[in-house]
């Protein structure tokens, strides 16, 4: 394989100045490689490692549905279809960048080992959201667009501080059309954030269709508005979402100050299933054409290359099954043990507590002492 260049100065950088139209892409939908200049040089292992981190997102993903349905998780949002975006751009940083993302994107949090609070925002808890900053990603974010301006201010912190980090925001295509992410962007043009924007375009925010989002060719061209650049990738393609965001981050940590510079990546790419749990995507797509992009599976294209390339085997898959399978078991399990304090809803509000929340606390606290948590449930 042909290693991917370390500087921005050779490959990467002409690689980020292609036409937002030209669509860059690895592998084809069969597996096969249609630019051998772009496959990275990785070794076996870690070829091993994205694929068996896609797989247990999507297995992650339908348990998640399960439960649920089941009444032990709250709404949930699917990621299926689109990990190879999520699992090829976070390999492609180092331990210390910062993740910031919205609500889809938990694939990006499994190379950095997914911990099993984060189950419990899912489940109500706030301790899961938390629980994120031991592994350099901000909270998760449901509001559309908003975390794209807090994402830039800790770039830009972090540039003032001399620390040698990017930070990387997930986003949908939806959000481009929040006022957010165009204050977002203008910032970082301005003061050349070490920022890169990754809009997942999966095809619809919620029931609306990409095309009703706006009139501009791409997204990915939405960024010379700004002043820097904007490339549309495969984002079902793992290593062509490796490659661009590789060459993404290098550029906007050049060490040439002149040189550093944010990029826009836009990741085409669908989601299979519903916007969340509680959506019916039947009532504005059809089946056939959830069914046509399924043709470009971002699991099963990288499973026939690594194939190919002798890393991957039945055998081996088998073993990578039933290790994800404990895996996922183990978080649900500890997920589910986990006892909240009912008080916590008071604990961060505001910064001190104003007299009427102190009243509601105390009240709390009167009810539980008199009659029990068994009280709280009293109107179910």
């Amino acid at each position: 394989m042909v290693p991917l260049p370390d500087r921005t100065d050779t490959m990467a950088r002409p690689l980020l100045r292609r036409a937002p139209e030209d669509r860059i892409e690895v592998l084809a939908p069969d597996g096969s490689v249609r630019a051998p200049d772009l496959v990275p040089d990785l070794p076996p292992e870690t070829l091993e490692r994205m694929y068996r981190d896609m797989r247990f997102c999507r297995r992650f993903d339908e348990r998640m549905i399960s439960l649920q349905r089941q009444g032990r998780m709250g709404t949930y949002s699917s990621l299926a279809g689109q990990e190879g975006a999520q699992i090829g751009s976070t390999y492609a940083l180092a331990d210390g960048d910062v993740l910031s993302y919205q609500y889809r994107e938990h694939g990006a949090l499994v190379p950095r080992g997914m911990p099993w609070e984060y189950l419990l925002y899912w489940m109500g808890h706030e301790a899961g959201n938390a629980r994120l900053a031991d592994l350099d990603v901000l909270p998760l974010n449901i509001t559309i667009g908003d975390h794209l301006p807090h994402a830039v201010g800790y770039a830009w912190a972090a540039k003032l501080d001399g620390d040698d980090k990017a930070t990387v925001a997930h986003f949908g295509d939806g959000a481009t059309s929040e006022g957010d992410f165009h204050e977002a962007m203008n910032f970082a043009g301005v003061f050349d954030t070490p920022s890169v924007f990754v809009c997942n375009n999966n095809g619809w925010a919620i029931s609306i269709p990409r095309e009703r989002q706006t009139m501009s060719e791409t997204l990915a061209g939405k960024a010379a508005a700004y002043g820097f650049e904007g490339v549309q990738v495969d984002g079902m393609d793992p290593l062509a979402m490796y490659a661009v965001t590789k060459a993404a981050r290098q550029k906007a940590l050049d060490p040439d100050e002149s040189e550093a510079r944010p990029t826009l990546i836009e990741a085409v790419q669908y989601r299979y299933g519903a916007h969340t749990t509680a959506d019916d995507p039947s009532m504005y797509r059809d089946d056939a054409e959830v069914e046509e992009w399924r043709q470009k599976d971002p699991i099963d294209r990288f499973e026939r290359f690594l194939r190919d390339e002798g890393v991957l085997d039945d055998d081996r898959i088998a073993e990578m099954e039933e290790g994800i399978e404990a895996s996922i078991t183990d978080l649900i399990d500890r997920a589910e043990e986990y006892e909240a304090d009912p008080s916590e809803m008071f604990e961060f509000a505001f910064a001190e507590p104003t007299p009427r929340l102190d009243e509601q606390r105390e009240s709390l606290d009167r009810l539980r002492e008199d009659h029990g948590d068994e009280a709280l449930l009293a109107d179910e």
